[in-house]
C-alpha cells in the first residue's frame, strides 16, 4: 500500500517538473532577438547569456556583442517607430483641435444666425425698426382703441349736433309759422283799415255830393 502511494506521489512530482519543463521551453522558444517586443528581446538576451561570478561573489552575464547591437539597433527602430507614431498623433491633434476650433466658429456663427431667426421670428418691421410681437400688438390695439374711441367721440358730436340742428330746424319752423300768423294777421289789419278808410273816402264823397 506504501509503494502504491509514493510510486503515485513519484509520478504526480514528474509529470509536474515535465510540465514546468516544457512550459519553459516554450517561453523560451518565444523569446527571440529578431521579433517580439522589446521586452522579450531583453529577456532573451538575459536568459541566452551565461552567469559568471568574480571572487566577490558578485553576478554577471556575459553576452553576445552583436547581440547589444543588434538590441540596439531593435530598441533604435522602436523608439523611431514610437517617435513617428507620436508625430503622427500630435498631427492628428492638432487637426482635430483645428477642426474643433472651426466646428465651434461655424457652431457660434449658427448660433448667432438662429439667435437672429428666432429673434426675427418674435419680431416685426414697423417702420423700419423691429420690434417684438408682443410690442406690436399692444401698439396695434392701442391704435384700434384710438381709433374706436375717436369714432364713438364722432359719433357723440353728430349726435349731438343732429339733435342741436333738428332743435333749430324745429325753432325756425315755429319761428315761420308765428311770422306767417303775425303777417296774416297784419295783413288782415291792412285790409281792415284800407276798407275804413275806403268807406270814410266814400262816406265824405257822398256828403260833399249831398251838400251840391
Amino acid at each position: 500500500m506504501n509503494y502504491i502511494k509514493s510510486s503515485v506521489v513519484l509520478i504526480c512530482l514528474f509529470l509536474g517538473t515535465l510540465s514546468s519543463f516544457a512550459q519553459t521551453t516554450q517561453e523560451e522558444e518565444k523569446l527571440s532577438l529578431d521579433s517580439g517586443t522589446i521586452d522579450n528581446q531583453f529577456e532573451y538576451i538575459i536568459q541566452k547569456s551565461s552567469s559568471w561570478n568574480d571572487e566577490r561573489g558578485q553576478a554577471y552575464k556575459v553576452m553576445k556583442r552583436n547581440w547589444l547591437y543588434e538590441l540596439k539597433a531593435h530598441t533604435l527602430d522602436s523608439l523611431k517607430a514610437v517617435h513617428k507614431e507620436l508625430i503622427d498623433t500630435q498631427t492628428i491633434v492638432l487637426n482635430q483641435s483645428k477642426e474643433i476650433t472651426e466646428l465651434k466658429t461655424n457652431l457660434s456663427n449658427t448660433q448667432g444666425d438662429l439667435d437672429k431667426t428666432e429673434s426675427e421670428k418674435n419680431s416685426m418691421s414697423l417702420f423700419g425698426m423691429q420690434i417684438s410681437k408682443t410690442g406690436y400688438n399692444v401698439l396695434l390695439w392701442t391704435i384700434i382703441g384710438a381709433l374706436l374711441a375717436f369714432l364713438l367721440f364722432f359719433i357723440y358730436k353728430f349726435n349731438n349736433s343732429n339733435v342741436v340742428t333738428k332743435d333749430a330746424r324745429r325753432a325756425l319752423e315755429e319761428l315761420e309759422e308765428e311770422f306767417e300768423e303775425h303777417r296774416k294777421t297784419a295783413l288782415e289789419r291792412e285790409q281792415k283799415v284800407r276798407r275804413q278808410l275806403q268807406d270814410e273816402l266814400n262816406k265824405q264823397k257822398s256828403s260833399k255830393n249831398n251838400k251840391q
